[in-house]
């Protein structure tokens, strides 16, 4: 998507979460002869580039007279099928602003097996088992995880995506289990975009990192995570590649600015000098690469990685951009939870040593500062909590990756 298209992104953010977002549920209710009693939003995810969903906790007013509390949806995103049944089009009011459809979960028009998944008779007669189904994330269009416990209390994951995307997802976990890498398995994967997937074991790497290591324990962390990367099979160099997170610095750089409006200048800075960094020094080699590899999609058994989870991305990449997004990730932690994260600083900086020493340090720091800006917009709470320090603390950790990064590259120019 556009650069262009993603400057009007501020906007969308404003009207669906702002005021005039009642009028455009109302004009989403009103032809099923509903009204919109009261609204608060509930999530705000936003994909540079290719719009703005955001869900709303709704109470509705039926023709009958009585009240229902409801979630909505609505998205400025373009819609593969934009004629799905319980989809509303809004129309922008005087012909001006973007066109949202809006839909009552969980009727996601681009996520069939969405209500499949979330209801629990649905689920259970399709899995062939009386079992429970607990939402645990879902993003409008995108995708959603839903824990499915047994009767016996096992429980597994229902991953729910796109159609089109089930049957690469699928492929990536069974290529990852036949070269031996610790990914969950694939218990079922059905057309509609529902697959099932066994529950990883072992606990969050963040686990560690919260409880501190002294240097030998988080160098032998280290190796293991490296480890894991270097046994990812060569045949997902043969997948098609994501763009990683620093690829598009400019595109985080107008989300980051969404909820910083103050700080556009920072922002943008940051992104310029990402790619002005990135284009300047040596990303090394094109290796098979995790894609989004941070300490929660990795489980730990004591030091020893025990699961690999979250594998959408994988596929030909950089190791340089695994490593800034696990240092990346790592770094603002203690933004994040300041009391669950004292012991963080001595482990960020021996693991960034380490990495040093597999990939370009000035190629590592920039993307770092890239990885950080696309988490910029992700500190935005919609709980009530407080989260600008947060997100601007992040920013400050942007920038301070990329000066670093500035002065590894002045030393070398000064030899």
């Amino acid at each position: 998507m556009s650069t262009v298209m993603a400057g009007h992104e501020p906007e969308e953010v404003a009207l669906l979460t702002g005021a005039r977002a009642a009028s455009v549920l109302a004009a989403a209710l009103a032809p099923a002869g509903q009204q919109l009693m009261s609204w608060e939003v509930h999530s705000v995810h936003h994909r540079p580039g290719a719009g703005v969903s955001v869900g709303y906790t709704a109470v509705v007013a039926r023709p009958d007279g009585s009240r229902a509390t409801e979630y909505l949806c609505a998205t400025t995103a373009r819609l593969s099928n934009p004629q799905a049944a319980g989809l509303t089009r809004v129309a922008p009011t005087g012909g001006d602003g973007p066109i949202v459809h809006v839909w009552r979960h969980p009727a996601d028009p681009e996520l069939p097996a969405l209500a499949v998944a979330c209801t629990p008779s649905l689920l259970s007669q399709r899995l062939g088992s009386p079992v429970k189904a607990t939402m645990v994330a879902y993003r409008p269009t995108r995708r959603a995880v839903v824990r499915v416990t047994y009767p016996d209390t096992s429980t597994a994951y229902a991953k729910v995506l796109r159609p089109s995307q089930t049957a690469a997802f699928a492929e990536r976990h069974r290529m990852l289990r036949a070269a031996g890498v610790p990914a969950p398995d694939v218990l079922r994967d059905d057309a509609d975009g529902l697959v099932l997937l066994s529950t990883g074991r072992g606990v969050p790497l963040s686990g560690l990192l919260s409880r501190g290591m002294d240097e030998a324990q988080a160098a032998r962390v280290f190796q293991g995570l490296t480890g894991l990367l270097d046994s990812l099979p060569a045949a997902a160099l043969q997948l098609a590649a994501h763009p990683a997170w620093s690829d598009r610095a400019r595109h985080y750089a107008h989300a980051a600015a969404t909820v910083l409006p103050e700080h556009l200048a920072r922002a943008r800075a940051v992104a310029e000098g990402v790619e002005q960094l990135m284009a300047a020094s040596d990303p090394g080699p094109v290796v098979p690469v995790h894609g989004d590899f941070y300490e929660a999609n990795v489980l730990m058994e004591g030091e020893r990685v025990a699961s690999l989870l979250d594998v959408d991305s994988l596929g030909p990449g950089r190791r340089v951009d695994d490593l800034a997004c696990l240092l990346g990730h790592v770094s603002v932690l203690d933004h994040l939870a300041p009391a669950s994260y004292p012991h963080l600083r001595p482990v960020l900086e021996t693991w960034t040593a380490l990495s040093e020493q597999q990939v370009d340090p000035v190629a590592l720091r920039a993307r770092c500062a890239g990885v950080v800006l696309s988490l910029v917009a992700g500190a935005r709470r919609e709980d009530g909590g407080p989260w600008r320090a947060d997100a601007e603390g992040r920013l400050a950790r942007a920038e301070s990756w990329l000066a670093q990064a500035r002065e590894l590259q002045a030393r070398r120019g000064a030899h």
